[in-house]
């Protein structure tokens, strides 16, 4: 609610086009080998800030795993649909940017898609079509590599149209268990991305701060910027960069350096 208010870093400082979150069950402890259930979706086309049911489900939902997303649209309409997260089976995805002149490249980007993903496409957005492309790339047997090979594709379109520079933002994919963050565009000076330093980190570097003994020692959250002004509580995440979040913590890889 205040990022949707408040965004200093975003290319738009208010996003009150709607807002999303999807969020992963509890697991059933009695069965820990289990695949990561559906996750759930709640979007609407409300600013985050106006909408009553917000607030009395995210007093009440609990997850280990969940994406939120504020929006703030740049051309395709505002509805329903075209919040964010997307989800496949039991993936979660979200963007925060634009592929350039989408209209143009709109029709190659699509039909791109496997013909037996395609009508899972509810929405006239840049960002779902770019998932569905990589879900058609491999996403899901490879995340890195399918969102790599999506962009690639969707690079190669754009310049086929002369539009020197088609992708613009960063990438949040989960499966339920990990979580990718993408930072990347063809210009290379992308969209704004963060990482929470190691909980017990915090904890020494701010002993009297009593919210965070609030936290698990498993507790993270990756931002597009960060959430208070407190110095080392959000690491930024490099240029051409994946930043991989599961069991044991965070690591960053290269991503498509655009050099």
């Amino acid at each position: 609610m205040a990022q949707s208010l408040d965004s200093p870093l975003g290319a738009e400082t208010v996003n009150g086009d709607g807002f999303g979150l999807g969020w992963y069950p509890v697991s059933n402890p009695d069965d820990p080998g289990k695949q990561p259930p559906k996750p759930a979706l709640f979007r609407s086309m409300e600013p985050a800030w106006n909408d009553q049911n917000l607030r009395e489900i995210s007093s009440t939902i609990r997850s280990p795993l969940f994406l939120s997303h504020v929006r703030a649209a740049a051309g395709p309409p505002v509805q329903q649909t075209n919040c964010h997260p997307f989800r496949h089976a039991n993936w979660l995805f979200m963007h925060n940017g634009g592929l350039a002149d989408f209209l143009t490249v709109k029709r190659d980007l699509t039909l791109a898609v496997d013909p037996a993903l395609y009508p899972e496409i509810q929405g006239t957005t840049d960002s779902e079509v770019l998932f569905y492309l990589a879900l058609t790339l491999g996403l899901q047997d490879d995340p890195i590599a399918g969102m790599e090979a999506a962009i690639r594709e969707a690079e190669r379109i754009g310049h086929e149209h002369d539009i020197r520079f088609p992708v613009q933002g960063t990438f949040a994919v989960s499966d339920g268990i990990t979580l990718w963050a993408f930072r990347y565009s063809s210009v290379g000076r992308s969209r704004s991305l963060y990482h929470s330093a190691d909980i017990e980190t915090l904890r020494q570097m701010y002993p009297d701060a009593e919210r965070l003994r609030a936290f698990g020692r498993r507790a993270h959250v990756i931002v597009s910027e960060p959430l208070n002004d407190l110095p080392g509580m959000f690491i930024e995440v490099p240029e051409s960069t994946v930043s991989i979040l599961d069991d044991t913590g965070y690591r960053h890889e290269p991503f498509l350096d655009a050099a």
